[in-house]
């Protein structure tokens, strides 16, 4: 059975807008902890919101989080924009793909 398509919209109540929170957040990290199991690599998540404390959740750690950034930034930038993707350029590919679909 398949759930009903969530409206994205502000949450305008504040205590479902918490939960949702949480639970989206929960959600998040556990996507990133199968990839890092699943797939073998090293990752980690920065999760920063103004309404839900100060502090940004950071997972697995602080000091893995900045060892990892470091190991990245230390790469040339050849390497660190490899398959990088912005809005733009991906809607730029997905628009090639689907004319190229529509040709054949």
């Amino acid at each position: 059975m398949s759930r009903k398509k969530t409206k994205l919209a502000y949450i305008t109540n504040d205590s479902a807008r918490k939960t949702t929170y949480k639970k989206r957040t929960k959600g998040l990290v556990k996507k990133v902890r199968e990839l890092t199991t699943l797939c073998g690599i090293e990752a980690f998540a920065v999760i920063n919101s103004p309404d839900f404390g100060s502090q940004a959740e950071v997972w697995p750690s602080l000091e893995d989080a900045r060892r990892l950034l470091s190991e990245f930034k230390k790469l040339p930038l050849s390497k660190q924009n490899n398959k990088m993707v912005n809005q733009e350029s991906f809607l730029e590919q997905s628009l090639v793909k689907a004319t190229q679909q529509l040709r054949n």
